[in-house]
């Protein structure tokens, strides 16, 4: 569509666009002229982060800043939640009175049923609550077309919500603190009772130096003990030696000392010579069964007898005058008695092993006892420092309540207006008239696209796609 052609559609509905045009900016200057002036009172506070929030995850000061962020944005939006709610509007109505700040309501003209209720809902729609955005500040705002009503109803607000703010956070159970941290008191002594009655019983105090004191008494035992275990190996291989040492020594003749027993096996040898020679020189003149012969013979077995006896007792005593055999019998004794006493010494040492042993395995039994005793006296005294962090907090709260102290700060309390917020009517006067010739060009264009006839040939021509060879004026008769 070009400029002609738009030229062209305005003068032809130039009546539709002049009444439109009319009843937008009439409409819009009725509603700025009739209209009453309001007034804005401004306030903003400061929202610290309170002492309940310190133990919070995200008002951690090792967390990190997104974590401290979203806690501050819960922070404030948690007050803010608050300040709007209905109950301290409905608080403000009724303490200003609703004939003096919506006398509208309370004229006999008026439908409502409920003005408390309209006149709650009236306020709320004229507050506006905001955080300001990566800071614990919020601002409230609230119209009015009375300026002092405005900024008193405001710092009304403000007032009552540091209020229901210390309500809020106060602890209405001191009593049932107080309670629990006797208990846990109790618990807390009771269980370090426990713990004193089992060291008591078992001995136990110091768990690591004590285990550690077995396990180096053990450890010097059990080298004890393997070397008493060798010397005990040692000194019986030493006794079997000497053992056959001394055989040695008994079969042995060349090194004892002649003695009265030798002399007699001596001289019976001597005699046994003389009587074989005289048993030979009777055979050579007498046959054997000549009684001579036969008693020579028989002198001389008995001879022969008493030399065998005498030799074998001999060989089955100790020979006194051997002092390599003496001196071999004494080491044997030696060794024998030194065997027995490390042998006894072994087995004592084996015994006290096994007793430091099971004292090793009872300590270590007894660990987890003392382990279970120990955390129960963590726990239980990590639960009293809580109830007696709490009851401090409760304690300074109230005390905090008692003199009306809260971390709510007033950065600027709402001040009476100067200036109504509709006081730049020239502005929105010409707004209006765009506004109205807009909405008379939509509507000419709108007739335009919804008429059933042609306005030029040009159309009558794109419609049925043939060429107009005739125009006829338009003329009234």
């Amino acid at each position: 569509m070009n400029a002609q052609d738009f030229m062209s559609m305005l003068f032809k509905h130039w009546s539709k666009f002049l009444i439109m045009f009319i009843s937008v900016t009439g409409v819009i200057a009725y509603g700025l002229f009739t209209a009453r002036p309001m007034y804005l009172a401004k306030s903003s506070f400061l929202v610290k982060p309170w002492k309940d929030d310190a133990a919070r995850p995200g008002m951690d000061t090792n967390s990190n800043s997104m974590n401290l962020m979203l806690s501050q944005d819960e922070l404030v939006n948690t007050e803010i939640q608050v300040i709007s709610g209905r109950e301290l509007a409905e608080k403000v109505v009724q303490s200003l009175k609703i004939k003096k700040i919506y006398p509208d309501l309370m004229k006999p003209k008026s439908k409502v049923a409920n003005h408390l209720d309209a006149a709650v809902e009236q306020f709320g729609k004229h507050l506006k609550v905001v955080g300001i955005r990566k800071s614990n500040v919020v601002e409230v705002t609230f119209q009015h077309n009375d300026p002092k009503i405005a900024a008193s109803a405001l710092n009304l607000l403000v007032e009552i919500f540091k209020e229901k703010h210390l309500a809020l956070h106060s602890d209405p159970q001191s009593s049932f603190i107080g309670t629990q941290l006797a208990s846990f008191e109790s618990k807390l002594k009771e269980s370090e009772k426990k713990l004193e009655t089992f060291q008591q019983a078992t001995r136990v105090f110091s768990l690591e130096e004590q285990r550690s004191l077995l396990l180096r008494q053990r450890s010097d035992l059990d080298t004890a003990y393997k070397m008493s275990q060798n010397s005990v190996s040692e000194l019986k291989n030493k006794i079997v030696a000497v053992k056959s040492q001394l055989v040695n020594l008994a079969k042995s003749n060349s090194r004892y000392t002649p003695t009265e027993r030798d002399k007699i096996v001596i001289e019976a040898k001597t005699k046994l010579l003389d009587l074989k020679l005289k048993e030979q020189e009777l055979k050579r003149k007498y046959n054997e069964e000549n009684p001579l012969v036969v008693e020579a013979k028989r002198e001389v077995d008995l001879v022969s007898q008493f030399l065998i006896d005498q030799e074998e007792g001999i060989l089955g005593k100790v020979k006194t005058g051997n002092p390599v055999y003496q001196n071999v019998e004494i080491e044997l004794f030696k060794s024998e008695g030194e065997l027995n006493s490390q042998s006894a010494r072994a087995e004592a040492l084996k015994n006290q092993v096994r007793q430091l042993d099971k004292e090793i395995a009872e300590l270590d039994s007894n660990e987890a006892k003392l382990q279970n005793l120990k955390r129960q006296i963590a726990i239980n005294e990590k639960n009293y420092r809580t109830y007696a962090d709490k009851q401090e907090e409760a304690r300074m709260s109230e005390a905090m309540n008692r003199l009306k102290l809260s971390n709510i700060s007033i950065i600027q309390p709402a001040e009476v207006p100067a200036k109504p917020l509709n006081s730049n009517r020239a502005i929105k006067m010409v707004v209006g008239v765009i506004m109205g010739l807009f909405s008379g060009v939509s509507c000419v264009y709108l007739a335009e696209m919804l008429g059933q006839t042609f306005s030029d040939p040009e159309s009558v021509e794109k419609y049925l796609e043939v060429p107009v060879l005739l125009t006829v004026p338009y003329k009234e008769v």
